[in-house]
């Protein structure tokens, strides 16, 4: 699963990374959280940014509010789902990041969050869907969810799924509406651990209002009991 991830950049580096526009003002963001209204390159809009809600409504759940519930897709069945197959043919998307959130249980009831990164802490792009469906209000909305696979090495211990990121080479194949569907799969895979690293972070990334680049440092794990520890 990929709940929670960041895109602490400027305005000036996605465009420059991506090589699209972003007409709307942009802040950076360090707690990125279901729901919210974040920048995605769609397949239809290969050169531009749009700003989509984070959770789809499937389908079969018209007339429904963005659901928290369909923010991930397993990469493994997203091409047979009824769901979201026709969204994985037609509909997909490419979301930006530069790092993203796990928790690892730690006892009973506490759970220490962890960020991922690239090595170099560099801007990537995860595998996702989009749609557009009419809310009860009779407008039109947009929505995406991250695509989700087998964990690499440096999460196995923390978690059972990652997102899937795209090296920058798979991206303008991935949102290539041409593109054959046995070359789609291909990509949905786990992204090399020797290219990523991973650290513990304050326990504040679990409030979504704590969107602040404090959440983004790396700080000691705590253990089951709320105390720092030196293990994690």
């Amino acid at each position: 699963m990929c709940g929670r991830y960041s895109l602490a950049k400027s305005k000036q580096e996605l465009e420059e990374r991506f090589q699209a526009e972003m007409l709307e003002p942009f802040q950076p963001r360090y707690n990125i959280a279901p729901t919210q209204l974040v920048p995605v390159i769609t397949s239809d809009s290969r050169k531009g940014f749009s700003h989509f809600y984070w959770g789809i409504t499937p389908d079969f759940a018209k007339n429904k509010p963005v659901s928290q519930k369909f923010i991930n897709a397993r990469s493994e069945t997203v091409h047979e789902k009824v769901s979201f197959r026709s969204a994985f043919q037609r509909k997909r998307c490419i979301v930006p990041a530069d790092g993203f959130f796990e928790w690892k249980r730690v006892g009973k009831k506490t759970k220490t969050p962890y960020r991922f990164t690239l090595l170099d802490g560099g801007l990537f792009a995860m595998a996702g869907i989009w749609d557009e469906y009419e809310t009860t209000d009779g407008d039109s909305q947009h929505t995406f969810l991250i695509l989700t696979t087998s964990p690499n090495g440096i999460l196995t211990e923390i978690h059972d799924r990652m997102p899937v990121i795209l090296s920058k080479e798979m991206e303008a194949a991935w949102l290539n509406p041409l593109t054959p569907e046995s070359d789609l799969l291909a990509m949905l895979v786990p992204y090399p651990e020797g290219s990523m690293l991973g650290y513990s972070v304050s326990p504040m990334v679990n409030q979504v209002g704590n969107d602040s680049p404090f959440v983004i440092r790396k700080t000691l794990p705590m253990d089951q009991f709320g105390n720092y520890t030196l293990f994690g």
